[in-house]
């Protein structure tokens, strides 16, 4: 439930949504969901979160940073950080749950209604303490994927659960054919080594 008169802020966990949008089989229109979210209330702030590749050549996730930078978005990356995982395989690691929680935790005496695109269960003490400052909070991720994107304590905890895949039609394009031939690996969160 969105009231027109509510001030909002978005906080896009960015590799948690890509991943939910991408188990759906569609892509993010960023300009239509940031219009979605103007209509149902007063839109304060639209933060996107990710870690990116600093040493390489072309990072498939730049264009999409530059875009939201210039676009309204108020964007938060650091960089990822490679290391060789026990099977000697390259892995990436860079979460952002910190950072998000401590803006989160900044903003909420400025807001009413927090919208989170994540489901990642390690913020259920965030929307807790969220509530607990007047500031109701909606989750966005999945329950129809396999397995379901949205840690069942999160989706319980929020005061709403806005399923991603009832938003397709409103903030949803195709998926794109990938530019390079070469696979790119996705970054991907893991427990600190």
């Amino acid at each position: 439930m969105f009231y027109r008169d509510e001030r909002l802020a978005l906080f896009i966990d960015g590799s948690n949504l890509y991943a939910a949008a991408k188990s759906l089989g569609f892509d993010i229109d960023y300009k239509l969901l940031r219009q979605e979210f103007m209509r149902r209330g007063k839109l304060l702030r639209a933060f996107y979160y990710t870690a990116l590749l600093e040493n390489d050549d072309y990072s498939p996730i730049r264009p999409l940073v530059d875009w939201l930078h210039y676009n309204g978005f108020s964007m938060v990356t650091k960089p990822a950080k490679e290391y060789i995982d026990s099977q000697g395989r390259r892995k990436v690691k860079g979460n952002m749950d910190i950072e998000l929680t401590v803006d989160a935790m900044e903003l909420a005496p400025h807001v009413d209604h927090i919208v989170l695109f994540s489901g990642d269960g390690d913020f259920r003490p965030l929307v807790d303490a969220l509530q607990r400052k007047g500031v109701r909070v909606s989750v966005v991720s999945t329950i129809r994927s396999q397995p379901p994107m949205i840690a069942d304590e999160l989706r319980r905890q929020a005061d709403n659960f806005i399923e991603l895949e009832e938003l397709k039609e409103v903030i949803g394009r195709p998926p794109r054919e990938p530019r390079e031939p070469r696979e790119v690996e996705a970054v991907e969160e893991t427990a600190d080594q």
